[in-house]
C-alpha cells in the first residue's frame, strides 16, 4: 500500500535521488512497537547521524527506492554485507551529494523480528566505524574499475 508513495509522479524526486521509507518523519505512524523497541531504534539511529549519516531520521525502516543510475553508483562502491549496509549506501550517496528524500510510511511492528538487540547492535556499531574508516580511506570515491576475469 506505501509503493505508490515512492513513485512519480506522486514524490517530487530529482532524477539521481533516492527515496527512503521512514518512521521519524510528520505523517508517519507506527502501529504496535514496543516502547523498548522504538528506544532502541532511536538511540542507534543517534549513533547513525554522529557517525556516518547526518540529516537521516530514519535509516533503517528498510524500504528504499533508487534510480538506476545511482543504484549502479552507490551498490558498486559498497562494501558492507551486514545490518549496516543501508547506512553505507545511504553515506555514500550522501558522499556523492546525491538528495535523499524521507517518505512516511505507515510501519507494522512484527513479533518475528529476527533482531538480536546485544548481538545486533554491538555488529551494527562495528560496521558503523567501519563505514567512516571506509570514507577516511578514499574507498568510497569512485566506482571500481572493472577488470577482465581473462587477466
Amino acid at each position: 500500500e506505501e509503493t505508490p508513495r515512492f513513485l512519480p509522479p506522486t514524490l517530487a524526486l530529482p532524477r539521481h535521488g533516492i527515496a527512503i521509507a521512514s518512521r521519524e518523519v510528520a505523517g508517519a505512524v507506527r502501529h504496535g512497537e514496543p516502547a523498548y523497541r522504538h528506544l532502541m531504534g532511536r538511540v542507534f539511529n543517534w549513533l547513525v547521524r554522529r557517525i556516518a549519516v547526518p540529516r537521516i531520521h530514519d535509516t533503517q525502516c528498510g524500504f528504499k527506492c533508487f534510480g538506476r543510475e545511482t543504484a549502479q553508483l552507490v551498490f558498486a562502491l559498497q562494501r558492507v554485507d551486514g545490518w549496516g549496509f543501508d547506512v553505507e549506501l545511504l553515506y555514500i550517496a550522501q558522499r556523492h551529494g546525491l538528495p535523499i528524500v524521507e517518505v512516511p510510511v505507515n510501519w507494522y511492528y512484527q513479533n518475528d523480528s529476527r533482531v538480536r538487540p546485544i548481538h545486533d547492535t554491538v555488529t551494527m556499531v562495528a560496521e558503523l566505524m567501519q563505514i567512516r574508516r571506509n570514507g577516511r580511506a578514499g574507498l568510497y570515491a569512485h566506482p571500481p574499475v572493472a577488470t577482465d576475469a581473462a587477466d
